[in-house]
């Protein structure tokens, strides 16, 4: 079985080319930067991170093996049903899957304030690295993301 990344990204938002471009690259990033953060150690101006991985995320990723899906969700509310469904699938928000917020400072009109009284707007979702058919439950219920 195969291992795949999903990104669910609002479609409501009218992205032009760039900025969706821009929000899934957000997306891939998610999870490492959620994995080298978590495993970063400091010490004398320098940085160390060390990390395990699954042997089969591993294994697939080197050998280029990961499938990478797009879904568009048709507003803020859908997207959100993609959040209850990896909760209810037993996935930990901010380690196996999160949401990508948009600082808005091209082209997004802000929808919420941060805590740090920043504009923000949610636009999409990352997953893990996960199997094929753990992400395909969650995915078979949007659209792949369309013109």
């Amino acid at each position: 079985m195969g291992m795949r990344r999903l990104f669910i990204i609002r479609k409501d938002l009218h992205l032009s080319a760039g900025k969706l471009g821009a929000m899934v690259a957000h997306c891939a990033e998610g999870y490492w930067i959620w994995l080298i953060k978590r495993n970063l150690m400091e010490q004398d101006g320098r940085v160390h991170v060390s990390f395990d991985l699954d042997r089969e995320i591993y294994d697939d990723y080197l050998n280029g093996r990961i499938t990478k899906t797009i879904c568009e969700a048709k507003n803020l509310n859908k997207l959100l049903q993609a959040r209850e469904m990896a909760l209810n699938l037993g996935l930990v928000e901010n380690q196996d899957f999160g949401m990508i917020n948009d600082a808005c400072l091209t082209e997004l009109t802000p929808e919420w304030v941060d805590e740090n009284g920043e504009g923000r707007c949610t636009v999409g979702i990352w997953f893990k690295p996960l199997k094929d058919d753990v992400a395909h439950s969650i995915s078979k219920k949007f659209q792949l993301y369309k013109d």
